[in-house]
This record gives C-alpha cells, structure tokens and sequence, in this order.
C-alpha cells in the first residue's frame, strides 16, 4: 500500500461493496487532516453505498451545558457523507450543498457512530442519509446533498 493517496484508496472502495481492507482504512485515517482530524473522526467502513465513522465523545465536542453541541452532528455527518460521495463518484471530488440534520437526543459521553448510505446517487448530485447512534440509540439524523465536481 506504500505511495497509495488517500484518494487512491477512496478511488478503490468503488469497487468494494464489502469495503477496503484494514491496512487501507488504516492509512485513510492515519492521512485525514482539517476537521476531521481536529473533532477526532475516524472512519470504521469505507465501501461502495455505505461509510461508518464514530467520534469518541470529550470535553472539546460540548456545549458549556455539558451536552454535544449540534455542529459536531452536522460535521460528522457532513464528513462520512462527503467520503461516501467520493467512493460512489470513484474518487472525485464532492462537496455538500445541504445539510440538513436533526437533532433526537442529546449526548454527554461515549462514543458517537454515523453511518452514512445512500438515498439517491446521480452523475452530478447525490443525497445521503447519514443516521448517527450513542450506545445503540439513534440521536441525530442526516440527510445531506452533494454535488460531484
């Protein structure tokens, strides 16, 4: 896997329903900088139609009332989507032009997972459900648009 790029990687997920392999998921993560890196998301699936990613939960994602502030649902949501858009456009780029996500129930602690399928993948624009859970209970959900560039 030496000199692979992580969009190479994302690139090869199209043909992987099943999903990349450990040691790839391995280096995508290990290469993810910007917001990502900074809320702490690590992505646990990458495959054609669907992306896992989970955050675990500390002082940096809370609102002064101690509970997850929202933006970090829409940020986690906007990223495991976005990643799914890649792979179904086979490694080009796609950015969110909606996002919309709701808010079910708050969080203090643990761990957060988002798992992001499709509801509608077109040549130009995509829309993502991205459904995110806290200790198996759903607390916020996600339907997020994308355009392929």
């Amino acid at each position: 896997m030496t000199g692979k790029t992580i969009r190479d990687l994302i690139s090869a997920a199209a043909d992987a329903p099943e999903g990349i392999g450990a040691e790839a998921l391995e280096l995508v993560n290990a290469g993810i900088g910007g917001l990502d890196r900074t809320l702490g998301i690590r992505y646990t699936f990458i495959g054609n139609g669907r992306v896992g990613a989970e955050i675990d939960v500390d002082e940096r994602h809370l609102q002064p009332v101690g509970l997850v502030n929202g933006g970090v649902f829409s940020a986690l949501a906007e990223s495991a989507g976005s990643l799914a858009g890649m792979v179904a456009a086979e490694g080009r780029i796609v950015v969110g032009v909606n996002n919309n996500t709701d808010f079910i129930a708050s969080v203090r602690d643990g761990a957060i997972q988002a798992e992001a399928t499709p509801i509608q993948v077109g040549g130009r624009t995509q829309v993502w459900q991205v459904l995110m859970t806290n200790g198996g209970r759903l607390v916020a959900r996600t339907t997020l648009r994308t355009m392929v560039l």
